[in-house]
């Protein structure tokens, strides 16, 4: 049994925190596996609600079907091209996110949605292993693993899980990893594992300052470790600022389009106390009272989490503000280590409530994590429909195996993730002149009178017929004989 596993005691028959903490980190570990295995335990979770998710034809973005087209382009060494974002739309000129190019050779193995979908599960899977080494190496192998499922279970990686995929997954094991570094108090592993976060996403070179000024701060006694960490912030903020000033705008002639959704000046002010201030302050509590119970606010590694919640609440797209999607995973490891940080020293604490609070944290933490766990993705896997095929999907299949391979389709939510491996791919109303061969959509609310119409508004003066239509699925063709 390891200190940090028996009862607290009070400050004077402990040992020094620092001293302590020197200890636990130079003590043999015990159960060495427990990180892998249940790494290896989540991703298949995670994996199964994605495949699942996806095979019975439930995506709820068309973000599937963009990365599908950029991660083919790559395969085949090409420009990373959407044409669901435009047609021949360079997609470094939406985000920076030069790393999904890793995909390419799997994806070029086996081209398919689910290449994608496997590793974004694998990659949320690989995060919950350093944070188990670094939560069992403060706390000890109990508390380590308590936190560590915890963290696995927690609501931000399973909403991340069940949103089809994104680029967001690739700085998830980054972070976790860079954190586990600096609160073990390894600085340098700490800044290279900052590095790469650049090439996940624009605004992540901003994490990666606020890890490095974390670090800074730490080790500011070591004057040689304190400019490495000074300089590598620097060079994170001048990553974020090059890419959105120069490098976005030289592939894309509108410049950084997300500057529209963004307030500046006093308008950021304006956005980020006025707008959705109900919405952002539950986001918030979210963020830090089921994952941490507050006491992640003691540590100074919870600042990593500043720069996302920055740029979520100073935009004036509300789907920034909410729990929903994809977009707190990036906040799960920096809560989770930043409590694992805050136990260790909390432990020591002079008021005897406070131990004990921090003594019983983890146990509570992991119990809230089940609890809500029945209302988050995760309650799906105790269903049977999860683990076969709803025959609406089949219905979905079939209809949509009416358009041949290499058909120019245009689409909408559903059939993108289905059909951008094997077509050409534009988004419904965003062809820019350009007449699909097909059309095919899921609107179970319109007749095939409706479809046409519809057909008729998007490509005035052009005929479209249907070629098939099941459970609210279509699939319209062009008359090239009836052009008019």
């Amino acid at each position: 049994m390891t200190v940090a596993d028996t009862p607290l005691s009070p400050p004077a028959r402990t040992a020094e925190p620092v001293q302590a903490l020197k200890e636990s980190l130079t003590r043999p570990s015990r159960g060495r596996a427990d990180g892998p295995l249940l790494a290896a335990g989540f991703a298949v979770l995670y994996l199964v609600l994605a495949l699942s998710r996806w095979a019975n034809f439930r995506s709820m973005s068309w973000d599937l079907g963009i990365f599908v087209q950029v991660v083919e382009s790559y395969a085949h060494l090409r420009a990373p091209v959407s044409d669901l974002k435009g047609p021949g739309f360079h997609i470094l000129g939406d985000h920076f996110s030069p790393v999904l190019v890793i995909l390419a050779p799997f994806y070029r193995i086996w081209p398919t949605p689910a290449t994608l979908l496997i590793a974004q599960s694998l990659l949320l899977g690989w995060s919950v292993w350093p944070v188990t080494k670094a939560s069992t190496q403060l706390l000890g192998r109990r508390t380590g693993v308590l936190l560590a499922v915890a963290y696995g279970l927690s609501w931000g990686l399973q909403k991340a899980a069940d949103f089809d995929f994104h680029e967001i997954a690739f700085a998830v094991p980054i972070i976790a990893s860079a954190l586990s570094a600096l609160v073990t108090r390894r600085w340098r592993a700490a800044l290279l594992w900052t590095l790469p976060l650049v090439l996940v996403k624009e605004d992540l070179g901003l994490t990666a300052t606020a890890i490095a000024l974390v670090i800074a701060w730490r080790c500011r006694r070591s004057s040689r470790l304190l400019a490495t960490a000074l300089a590598t912030a620097a060079l994170g903020a001048l990553c974020c600022l090059i890419t959105v000033t120069v490098v976005i705008p030289a592939f894309n002639p509108h410049g950084y389009d997300y500057w529209t959704k963004m307030g500046t000046g006093p308008g950021a002010l304006t956005a980020l106390t006025q707008q959705g201030t109900e919405e952002k302050v539950r986001t918030l509590v979210w963020t830090l009272l089921p994952t941490t119970g507050l006491l992640a606010l003691r540590s100074p590694v919870l600042l990593a989490a500043v720069p996302t919640l920055a740029w979520r609440f100073m935009s004036n797209d509300e789907h920034y503000w909410s729990t929903d999607w994809h977009y707190s995973a990036v906040l799960m490891p920096i809560t989770a280590l930043a409590l694992a940080d805050a136990l260790s020293i909390t432990r020591f604490a002079r008021r005897p409530a406070l131990r004990s609070y921090a003594h019983h944290l983890p146990t509570a933490l992991l119990a809230t994590a089940l609890a809500l766990s029945t209302n988050l993705p995760f309650s799906t896997l105790t269903e049977p429909g999860t683990y076969r095929t709803d025959p609406m999907a089949a219905v979905a299949e079939r209809t949509l195996a009416t358009i041949p391979d290499g058909a120019t389709v245009e689409a909408d939510i559903i059939p993108t993730a289905h059909l951008a491996e094997r077509c050409r791919l534009y988004w419904m109303g965003n062809t820019h002149g350009i007449r699909p061969e097909y059309i095919a959509s899921y609107d179970p609310g319109s007749s095939s009178t409706d479809v046409l119409a519809h057909a008729e508004q998007l490509h005035p003066r052009t005929r479209y017929t249907v070629t098939a239509g099941a459970s609210g699925y279509w699939v319209l063709k062009l008359d090239r004989t009836a052009a008019r």
